[in-house]
């Protein structure tokens, strides 16, 4: 078994896989838009047809799920969960993904050696996705 994330995105999905490519490495391995779709009917707005209907991103071993919301649906808000990266014997590349990750939105605790040890920081990406990122040293 396997449990993964799946993140909505109120019509920038592709832009957030885009960033999270340079974030964090990796790359889209499946992209499905509304376009073709059962969902491309005649309630589907014209500029919605190339929006992201589902996607999995992956990066080394991990991986997450994410899309555009359906049009009209409510604004995806992120609250009671973080996405979390542990980058495991490599500070400086830990520090290097919480910066990219921490560009345009905000950080919420800097990263830093916490009192467990190790490093650890979190922020809110521009996105208004929240992450952990944590390494052993």
């Amino acid at each position: 078994m396997q449990i993964e994330a799946y993140l909505t995105f109120g019509g920038n999905c592709e832009e957030a896989l885009e960033f999270y490519t340079q974030c964090l490495g990796g790359k889209v391995t499946a992209l499905m838009r509304y376009e073709g779709s059962p969902m491309d009917n005649a309630q589907l707005p014209a500029g919605w047809k190339n929006k992201v209907m589902h996607s999995t991103f992956e990066s080394e071993g991990a991986r997450f799920m994410a899309s555009d919301g359906m049009p009209g649906a409510p604004a995806p808000s992120y609250g009671g969960f973080s996405m979390s990266v542990y980058v495991p014997q490599d500070k400086a590349r830990a520090q290097r993904v919480f910066d990219a990750l921490a560009a345009g939105g905000k950080v919420t605790m800097p990263f830093a050696p916490p009192f467990w040890g190790g490093s650890f920081g979190m922020l809110t990406d521009r996105f208004g996705v929240p992450w952990m990122v944590s390494c052993d040293q």
